[in-house]
């Protein structure tokens, strides 16, 4: 038989229990929904972050593309949500994202293909129109308007620019939703050949100095350490 514990005994014990952690399951190896999103724990990218890393990002004042362009003190809030909505917790991703971002965009100034043109290619990950396709369609809160936009990669496009929080939630979509759980792996170890495999082997494209050199900002700027 057990015995019975008095109620304020039971009380007083819970009240000086430890609370209990917020675990989360590191996002290679989480499961995703059908929108590919994991709720982490709040991710906060500073605008002093995103300046170091995009250092003409300060100002919009005359910019190249009308209507395209951010500045460091409004892309750190979206980027934080992007990172927290699809579980981007690991900085050495965080850093790879930022400094993709920043130079796909030339420091935020862009979120559409201009060089040369192609139709339907843009968000701050500058990604591919099919690639715009697969990620609004993931997105519920896109749904009808992209039922009725299916096939044109302009509406499409324009659909993701729409909201702010989706323009600057491609480049952590893509990472967690295309790449292989290897490449993750690599990259989160901070080294710079895991970042090339991002780049190569997952974004495809090939690793130039002018990309590095985002990259190796990014890095100091989020305090970045190799494993």
């Amino acid at each position: 038989m057990y015995s019975q514990i008095p109620l304020a005994t039971l009380f007083a014990v819970l009240a000086t229990a430890s609370p209990t952690r917020d675990f989360h399951l590191k996002p290679y190896l989480s499961a995703r929904s059908d929108a590919g999103t994991v709720r982490a724990a709040a991710v906060e990218i500073t605008s002093a972050q995103i300046l170091a890393i995009a250092p003409t990002s300060s100002t919009c004042d005359n910019p190249p593309a009308e209507g395209e362009c951010a500045t460091a003190d409004q892309a750190a809030p979206y980027i934080s949500d992007s990172f927290t909505t699809y579980g981007v917790d690991n900085v050495a991703e965080q850093a790879a994202l930022i400094g993709l971002m920043a130079f796909e965009t030339l420091d935020f100034k862009y979120n559409r293909n201009h060089f040369p043109g192609v139709a339907g290619q843009g968000t701050r990950n500058m990604q591919s129109p099919s690639y715009n396709d697969k990620y609004a369609s993931s997105i519920p809160e896109l749904s009808d308007d992209y039922a009725s936009s299916t096939g044109d990669v302009a509406a499409i496009l324009n659909l993701l620019l729409s909201d702010e929080k989706y323009d600057f939630g491609s480049a952590a979509w893509f990472l967690t939703t295309q790449c292989s759980d290897s490449v993750r792996q690599a990259l989160q170890t901070g080294s710079e050949e895991g970042w090339e495999g991002y780049i190569s082997g997952c974004v495809g494209t090939t690793v130039t100095d002018d990309r590095k050199a985002y990259w190796s900002r990014a890095v100091e700027a989020l305090g970045v350490g190799s494993s």
